[in-house]
């Protein structure tokens, strides 16, 4: 099957882009950190018991009043030892993070690389839960304590920002990048109830599109991982009701396919068909590949075998098909699925909106996103499949 999408008529020039470049160091935004002082009394903690943690920059002009939440990604952790390992790195702890971020791509406060949202107020939310922000549980034996509050770490950011000026955001877009991709999804819904009715609320899920889709080998590799994920983190009690009471295992709803048609506010879903995590750890985990055949294809696209590319395609396919209602029927929704050998294109400047971005139909991630946010076009994007796209960026290797 080919899904072939061509609703989109470019409006906005990309006149500003001949005075944008990638950031260099020497203006790097960097931002402090915020320690949620008051997460304790929530039990909200990293998994190691250290406060949970954001980064803000201010709004001004236009944009004082709007607010864009980014989930930090990073993995995750399912089970005792890798978490416990995980405490020890600043994937689960705030103490080993660095205190300041960089803010670019989506993120930048510079209108010429990020001309939609760059004097909104810009959070980012830092992960240190391995649960997509989405647990509840606690592990202690007596000599080792685990925290699983990504749910609480979630609540009390959120309580934290209101006060700020969350409460009277004009517009808002709750985002994320790869398991924090995922979190945009799964809290999508909830984010939404914080705020006045009056405010605009959408999500965008970058890379976080993560398939339950079995592994060459035909074994559901990631539903397993996930499955212990969800039953290790106390997960299942906090995923979305109408999904977990329509699907025999409840647990699959961590899993945006299932979820996607129970989220209420607009979406738009930025995903590669070729997402580098994916091809790495659902098509072709190591368990399914242990002589390594497939080795030089996940170094290189071009050393692809034709059967391995055939799979490839397979994969891309089936993507496609899990999103095809929602392409189709969804009236508020966004779709940019290119077909880039890549694992977030949201954070990062030169993907994000810079001279040689990614595009389709001559639009580039930024611009597609800004156009289905604020209504100035139909977005909805799907490439041709690879490779065919060569304004690409491949970053295949990297995840």
């Amino acid at each position: 099957m080919e899904v072939a999408v061509t609703i989109v008529f470019v409006t906005v020039a990309l006149l500003t882009c001949t005075a944008m470049s990638t950031a260099s160091t020497a203006d790097r935004l960097l931002v402090n950190m915020t320690v949620v002082r008051r997460a304790g009394a929530l039990g909200a903690y990293c998994l190691d018991g250290s406060l949970p943690a954001y980064h803000i920059h201010r709004g001004f002009g236009a944009g004082a009043r709007n607010w864009l939440l980014q989930f930090e990604g990073g993995g995750w952790c399912n089970d005792i030892k890798s978490c416990a390992e995980r405490a020890k790195t600043r994937r689960g702890s705030t103490r080993l993070m660095n205190k300041l971020e960089t803010f670019s791509g989506i993120l930048s406060n510079n209108a010429s690389r990020n001309p939609d949202f760059y004097n909104w107020n810009r959070v980012k939310l830092r992960y240190c839960d391995g649960g997509s922000f989405a647990g509840d549980a606690k592990f202690d034996n007596g000599t080792l304590v685990l925290y699983f509050r990504g749910q609480r770490i979630w609540q009390a950011i959120i309580a934290d920002l209101l006060p700020k000026g969350l409460r009277f955001a004009k517009k808002a877009l709750l985002s994320g990048c790869s398991a924090g991709g995922l979190a945009s999804y799964l809290h999508c819904n909830n984010f939404n109830t914080y705020l006045p009715n009056a405010t605009a609320v959408k999500c965008l899920g970058d890379a976080g599109f993560f398939m339950d889709s079995p592994d060459i080998n035909m074994y559901h590799t990631q539903r397993t991982f996930f499955q212990h994920l969800v039953t290790l983190q106390g997960i299942e009690k906090n995923l979305d009701d109408n999904c977990t009471n329509s699907i025999s295992d409840p647990k699959q709803c961590i899993f945006p396919q299932y979820l996607l048609k129970y989220i209420t506010p607009p979406l738009f879903i930025l995903n590669s068909a070729y997402d580098v995590y994916q091809f790495n750890h659902i098509l072709v985990p190591p368990s399914a590949d242990l002589h390594g055949l497939w080795n030089h294809c996940k170094s290189n696209p071009k050393a692809c075998r034709p059967n391995q590319i055939r799979f490839l395609h397979a994969f891309r396919v089936e993507m496609l098909t899990a999103i095809k209602s929602f392409l189709f029927n969804s009236s508020r929704g966004g779709v940019f699925i290119n077909s880039c050998f890549a694992h977030c294109q949201s954070e990062s400047q030169d993907t994000w909106f810079a001279l040689d971005s990614p595009q389709m139909h001559n639009e580039t991630i930024a611009e597609s996103v800004g156009d289905w946010y604020f209504g100035r076009n139909v977005s909805k994007k799907v490439d041709c499949p690879y490779p065919c796209d060569a304004t690409c960026h491949n970053l295949i290797g990297a995840v």
